[in-house]
C-alpha cells in the first residue's frame, strides 16, 4: 500500500466546480494527496440575475462535526482554509484549530463574500483577521486582500507588492505569497514570496485572451497545501504551485458563464 499525504480543506462549495471545495479536492487528487473536506457554505451563481452570488451557510455545529471526524480519522499533513462565510463558523474553526494545531495551515483569506450584506462582510473580515490569521503558517492574499491585510491604499508595482508581503508577514508571522498576478502591468503574472528571511518574486507569462478564469486563487492555495503535505519547503511549494496554476489556466474549461474554469492538471 502506498502511503499518501493527507490534507483537509475547510471551504465552501461553488456549484459550477470552478472554485471552492470542488477545485480544492480536484487539486489534491491531481497532486496525489488524499483530500478531505469540511464544508462551510454553499455558493451558487444566479444566471437569471447577472450571475450574482447566492450564499447559504452551513451551521457552525455541523462544521465542527466535520472537523472532528476528519481529525479522528486521519493524521493530517496540512490544512487549507478557504471561505468560512460567517462569524460563528470562523469562531468554531479557530477554536478547533487552536486545540488541534496542524503543522501546515494555509489560509486563503477570503475577505469578501459577494452574496452577503456589506455589514456582515465587514464583521467576517474582522473576525478572520483576529481569529484565523494568527494561526496560519502560510497565507495567500490576492491583490485586494494584500491591500486590506497590509493597510496599504494601493499596490501598483512589484516593489509595493514586496512591501505588502513584508507587512503581512510582520503582522501574522506567517509565510506570505502576495498575489499580484495579472493585476500589475507587464507581460508576466507576478507574485511575491516572503517568509521573514527569503524574498522571491515569482513570475510566469500572462495567459490572456480576454477570458476571466475562475478558481486560480483557490487552486494556488490548495496546491501549496498539497505540496507542503508532500514535505516540500514553503518556497518549493509556492514555486511549484504557481506552475501548477499556470498549466491549469492554459488548459481551462470553457463555459457559458462570464468566466471559464481552471482545469487542475499535474504536468
Amino acid at each position: 500500500m502506498t502511503k499518501r499525504p493527507y490534507a483537509l480543506t475547510i471551504a465552501g462549495n461553488e456549484a459550477t466546480g470552478g472554485a471552492g471545495a470542488q477545485a480544492d479536492l480536484k487539486t489534491f487528487q491531481a497532486l496525489g494527496v488524499y483530500g478531505s473536506l469540511a464544508l462551510t457554505c454553499i455558493v451558487s451563481f444566479d444566471p437569471k440575475n447577472d450571475w450574482a452570488h447566492r450564499f447559504v451557510p452551513v451551521d457552525a455545529q455541523t462544521v465542527h462535526d466535520q472537523l472532528e471526524v476528519v481529525h479522528a480519522t486521519y493524521n493530517l499533513d496540512a490544512v487549507k482554509i478557504g471561505m468560512l462565510g460567517t462569524v460563528p463558523t470562523i469562531e468554531t474553526v479557530a477554536r478547533f484549530l487552536e486545540e488541534h494545531t496542524p503543522k501546515n495551515l494555509v489560509l486563503d483569506p477570503v475577505l469578501i463574500c459577494k452574496g452577503q450584506e456589506p455589514g456582515a462582510a465587514l464583521d467576517i473580515d474582522n473576525a478572520l483577521k483576529e481569529k484565523i490569521l494568527p494561526l496560519a503558517t502560510f497565507v495567500t492574499p490576492n491583490h485586494f486582500e494584500s491591500m486590506s491585510l497590509s493597510g496599504m491604499d494601493s499596490i501598483t508595482t512589484v516593489k509595493e507588492l514586496e512591501q505588502a508581503a513584508r507587512i503581512i508577514h510582520e503582522k501574522s508571522g506567517a509565510t506570505v505569497l502576495a498575489k499580484g498576478s495579472i493585476r500589475l502591468e507587464g507581460d508576466n503574472a507576478v507574485d511575491v514570496y516572503y517568509d521573514g528571511n527569503t524574498l522571491e518574486v515569482l513570475e510566469t507569462p500572462k495567459i490572456d485572451d480576454g477570458a476571466v478564469v475562475a478558481g486560480a486563487g483557490c487552486t494556488l492555495a490548495t496546491a501549496i497545501t498539497g505540496y507542503l503535505a508532500q514535505g516540500k519547503t514553503p518556497l518549493e511549494a509556492a514555486q511549484q504551485a504557481k506552475k501548477f496554476v499556470s498549466a491549469g489556466i492554459a488548459e481551462r474549461v470553457r463555459s457559458n458563464a462570464p468566466f471559464d474554469a481552471l482545469y487542475q492538471i499535474n504536468q
